[in-house]
């Protein structure tokens, strides 16, 4: 359909709605949003997460750069 085309028919529904009470405009607002909001769910695959840790490093490595990346702070923060 062409936008102008689309236009026309918004402008017909709005003329049909425009007498109805308040409670039911507000219903049909909510109807409408929830449409547009609506995405599809995409399907996640959990086993995606499980799988063996792949890294040229040796485990001694591994643990030398965790332990180096640490921060401890002696200051707490205040909100």
């Amino acid at each position: 359909m062409s936008i102008i085309t689309e236009k026309r028919i918004a402008k017909n529904y709005f003329r049909f709605m425009k007498n109805w009470d308040n409670e039911t405009k507000k219903d049909m607002i909510i109807k409408l949003t929830k449409s547009i909001e609506e995405k599809p769910i995409d399907k996640f695959d959990f086993s995606s997460c499980f799988g063996a840790w792949e890294d040229e490093r040796s485990a001694d490595e591994i643990i030398k750069q965790i332990r180096s990346d640490r921060v401890n702070k002696a200051e707490i923060e205040e909100f």
